[in-house]
């Protein structure tokens, strides 16, 4: 590991640690673990507390940087696109407000969407690190320079800066002027603190923004070699150690109500490079306890918080174990990844619907549009490679194998370059991608790193025996421990791998450990042509001989097509083969579906034989003349289905009835309401002269239009009917939380609304009755506004009706 230059000399840490009862954190994370030890044992998980116990940070080390190579395959073609979008994109641009806000002329016009708003200059730190990551994956030179040149200016932004500081986020104030991030941090300086969920003093998350930019100039040093990067990360750490610096322990966390990504795990790293305490104590202080206590405590209150702020934090709390060996720390990160990863995660790998964890045992129930945030898989499976490295068990492969085939996989279109923001579950969707140089969403910085290599994860070494954690074609050829292969697959296509060693050096490579995968119908191994009989260890066979250049592994997974319940919901099922989830295709994404959804009977297994191409055709009861399936990956541009009801008969025609129950309170809905404004559709919202201040968003959710405002805007439609009207009907999700909001209509309140979740897993109708004097129709109708409450967002409101008496 690379340390850094000689002025980054280790330093001694100020006391920035202890918390108000002036106890170290070392403390109550010993305190936290010993209580969530005893609640492990009164819920009879044992297994965890021992688990904890037993961990060892660094047990398997990766191979040496840039030792592994792709071969031809799905992933070097996915890299290839992504090289191409890399290149087409210009770093002056990405690097317009870093410049400006340094008083330097700009190389470049900002680009547009994300990085025209307050959280401009995440891209680059993404941008960053996929190119250092391509480097690292290839030996790619051209991405190599682009890294020292960014690096380069990002340097001269700060030296013409003089404190440390470099950023491009921004903040608009009240007035429309937007200014450097410099001003949200000098109020903070002064204990001044306006933190949202995802506005921090007028600014849109800016410590998840400077994570994105440290982490870039983390992985162009560790990938790269670059030193001034390093440097670069120093500096600005501490300008940032000397805002927060006169911050008590609740002022900060105050400020970590703001998503702030992953700060303490850049930090803990940054420490860990540098060898200097200082940044671990920093790391240490954006400990959002309100988050992690409960999972310490083994508690799962997942439900509702936002999914992708808070897996960063289990990152920084793994990195703060393998700083300092906090076994509370540990205990939060482990029970995390069982939760999220078994409670609250699709077939596919992705968790989350609408960036949201829903309660435990609803999973059935957020089959949507709005599915599996792409940030939110690529952070579990990087977490899951830390766990692993702690204790070697092929379950966290397994998990990381799913995401990488079917969400990964699906996120990049093959044209490279456009990416999903989210990935829909609900039969008949089809993905959407952004524009290469258009949204600039989160989920296209993710996309450029998760598209870079694909390398990370393939091979470890546990006691000098090499794991093979992942069957991807590549190659290995790490010089310092004398051991090389190659590695050809023919996954997911087929389940034969076929593995030959290259020079050896002698007693390199005591054994040899294959992940055998949780799918896989059988396993057989044979070496240098006979068959050998492994023993099982940690979910791998491992193989122990003296090995020898030439010797020849071959590996038969049998590959059964399975049938997998969404959670505990045993009549909806998805079908996997191999490590790929098998989804029907329901036709092309730019034609109208028929609305027919696939039923499977039982059975259906045995219907699918070999595939031809890849594909299977296959006869259903609601599709007699046969639909095609094909692994999910491969569904870009097509409508699809991955979830199938899979009924008996008395199954179905309950599931019948309550469709057919559903129909008919539509039908009398209709026929009692004088007018009806479906928000979010454009013709209905001009034909009821839908007007808005502020921030105002369409939305869609299960098909339905809706609309919201957010904090200081205003919202307002207007109906009409020619009888008396008794009241205003709106219609939300019933989980909808963190909205409050005033609703008048003629200029005269009628409620406020107050949606904090708990009325149901569906869609609720609440109906406000008008008063007396406002009942009687009138030539200009019912003017209807809706106000957000200060801090708060209104709706989404999905369709409003005025409902005759």
């Amino acid at each position: 590991m690379q340390t850094g230059s000689r002025s980054l000399a280790p330093t001694r840490a100020p006391d920035n640690r202890r918390d108000p009862a002036g106890a170290p954190p070392a403390d109550a994370g010993r305190r936290r673990f010993l209580a969530w030890s005893a609640a492990a044992l009164a819920l009879g998980w044992s297994g965890f507390a021992g688990r904890v116990l037993a961990f060892a940070p660094g047990r398997v080390a990766p191979p040496a940087p840039g030792s592994v190579r792709l071969l031809p395959s799905l992933f070097s073609e996915s890299v290839a696109a992504t090289r191409r979008y890399l290149m087409r994109l210009d770093p002056g641009r990405l690097l317009h407000n870093f410049h400006q806000q340094a008083g330097l002329p700009p190389q470049g016009e900002a680009y547009g969407g994300w990085e025209g708003d307050t959280i401009a200059g995440h891209t680059l730190g993404h941008y960053l690190s996929a190119l250092a990551l391509m480097h690292e994956g290839s030996g790619d030179a051209e991405c190599r320079e682009r890294v020292d040149a960014i690096v380069a200016e990002l340097a001269r932004c700060q030296e013409a800066g003089g404190d440390g500081y470099v950023a491009g986020f921004t903040r608009k104030r009240a007035d429309g002027v937007v200014e450097g991030g410099r001003a949200v941090f000098d109020e903070i300086e002064q204990g001044r603190i306006e933190a949202l969920p995802f506005r921090l003093n007028g600014s849109w998350a800016p410590f998840y923004t400077w994570h994105k930019l440290f982490a870039g100039l983390l992985d162009a040093h560790r990938c790269c070699g670059n030193d001034l990067a390093l440097e670069v990360a120093v500096r600005l750490a501490g300008y940032v150690e000397r805002k927060l610096a006169p911050l008590d322990h609740a002022q900060m966390q105050q400020v970590l109500e703001c998503e702030f990504g992953g700060m303490p795990e850049s930090l803990a790293e940054l420490s860990q490079r540098t060898g200097d305490a200082r940044w671990l104590a920093l790391a240490r202080r954006f400990r959002h306890d309100r988050v992690l206590d409960p999972l310490v405590a083994g508690e799962d209150r997942l439900n509702r918080l936002h999914a992708n702020t808070q897996i960063p934090k289990l990152l920084g709390a793994a990195r703060g174990f393998e700083a300092d060996g906090d076994r509370g720390d540990a205990a939060a990160a482990l029970f995390f990844w069982e939760r999220v990863v078994h409670h609250h995660s699709y077939a596919i790998g992705g968790n989350s619907d609408r960036e949201y964890f829903q309660e435990p045992g609803t999973l059935p129930r957020y089959i949507t549009e709005q599915t599996c945030e792409h940030c939110n898989t690529l952070n579990m499976m990087r977490l899951s490679r830390i766990l692993h490295g702690w204790n070697g068990e092929a379950r966290y492969f397994d998990f990381y194998e799913r995401a990488l085939y079917n969400h990964v996989l699906s996120q990049q279109h093959p044209e490279g370059g456009r990416y999903t923001y989210m990935t829909p579950l609900l039969t008949g969707e089809a993905r959407s991608y952004s524009d290469p140089e258009g949204q600039f969403w989160c989920c296209v910085g993710t996309g450029m790193e998760s598209h870079a290599q694909y390398t990370d994860g393939i091979y470890g070494f546990r006691d000098g025996e090499l794991l093979v954690n992942l069957y991807i074609p590549s190659t290995c050829d790490d010089s310092a421990r004398g051991v090389s292969l190659r590695m050809e697959s023919g996954l997911p296509d087929d389940g034969t791998v076929r593995i030959t060693l290259g020079p050896l050096r002698e007693g390199a490579l005591p054994a040899l450990r294959l992940r055998v995968p949780e799918w896989a119908g059988d396993c057989r191994i044979r070496v240098n042509g006979r068959e050998v009989k492994p023993e099982m260890r940690d979910g791998y066979a491992r193989i122990r001989r003296a090995w020898r250049e030439g010797d020849r592994i071959e590996v038969g997974f049998a590959m059964p097509l399975r049938l997998e319940p969404c959670g505990d919901h045993s009549t909806l099922v998805s079908l996997r083969r191999g490590p790929c989830v098998i989804a029907a295709d329901l036709g092309p994404a730019d034609a109208p579906w028929d609305g027919i959804e696939p039923w499977l009977p039982d059975g259906i297994e045995t219907a699918f034989g070999e595939p031809e191409g890849g594909r299977w055709r296959v006869a259903l009861p609601t599709h007699p003349q046969g639909l095609e399936f094909v692994a999910f990956h491969a569904l870009h541009d097509r409508r699809q289905a991955v979830y199938f009801h899979r009924f008996d008969a008395a199954q179905r025609q309950r599931h019948e009835a309550r469709q057919a129950e559903r129909r008919s309170r539509e039908q009398a809905l209709r026929e009692r309401s004088l007018d009806h404004i479906e928000l979010g559709d454009g013709d209905s919202e001009q034909a009821h002269a839908l007007a808005v201040t502020g921030d105002s968003y369409a939305a869609s959710y299960r098909r339905v239009s809706g609309r919201d405002v957010r904090d200081g805007g205003t919202l307002e439609f207007t109906l009409r009917g020619d009888r008396p009207a008794a009241a205003l009907r709106l219609r939300y999700w019933g989980e909808e939380h963190r909205r409050r909001f005033a609703i008048e209509v003629n200029g005269r309140a009628v409620a406020h609304e107050v949606l904090d979740g708990g009325r149901g897993h569906e869609f609720v109708m609440v109906d406000y009755p008008l008063p007396a004097n406002l009942r009687a129709p009138s030539p200009s109708g019912w003017r209807v506004r809706i106000v957000p409450d200060a801090g708060y967002s209104a709706g989404p409101v999905f369709g409003a009706w005025l409902l005759a008496g």
